[in-house]
């Protein structure tokens, strides 16, 4: 007897998803929904042309299990990649290394021939513009789950 996978089977099997246009991308901003991360792990790589962050992840993939077996949250580090990066600029983003910031939504605004800006939004008014070439967003899972520190899920108001 075959049975289909459930959500369940695959919640220790780390993410690697790619997103190419605006509707992956919704889906890659509500798994990075209030990822924290010190301002000393965001990077522009120029020349590669590439921006990279490396989050501590609320795991919303694994919520509701965990609710349910009242058992931890959990948070995991992840990279995510932004390519073909021409442009960066900020507003309302503190130059302090040790300043932690926590992401609200990250979204794509097209412009011509596919080119076009990804703006992640930032808690505290802040936000980071990257205009690019083409929407290429890469989110990888880099380490293991572990217990969210806080021991809740996050809240909106």
């Amino acid at each position: 007897m075959t049975q289909d996978a459930t959500f369940e089977d695959g919640r220790e099997a780390p993410l690697r998803l790619k997103a190419m246009d605006a509707k992956d991308l919704e889906i890659v901003s509500s798994l990075i929904q209030d990822a924290v991360f010190p301002a000393s792990e965001m990077k522009w790589f120029a020349n590669d042309r590439r921006f990279a962050i490396l989050l501590n992840r609320f795991r919303w993939e694994d919520a509701t299990a965990a609710e349910r077996m009242k058992r931890s949250f959990e948070r995991v580090q992840s990279v995510l990649l932004i390519e073909d990066v021409v442009k960066v600029a900020s507003q309302g983003v503190s130059r302090d290394q040790d300043t932690v910031m926590s992401v609200l939504s990250v979204s794509f605004e097209p412009a011509e021939d596919g080119a076009g800006r990804v703006v992640l939004t930032l808690a505290g008014d802040g936000a980071i513009a990257l205009d690019v070439e083409a929407l290429e967003v890469v989110l990888k899972d880099v380490t293991k789950p572990y217990k969210a520190i806080s021991r809740k899920s996050p809240q909106h108001g």
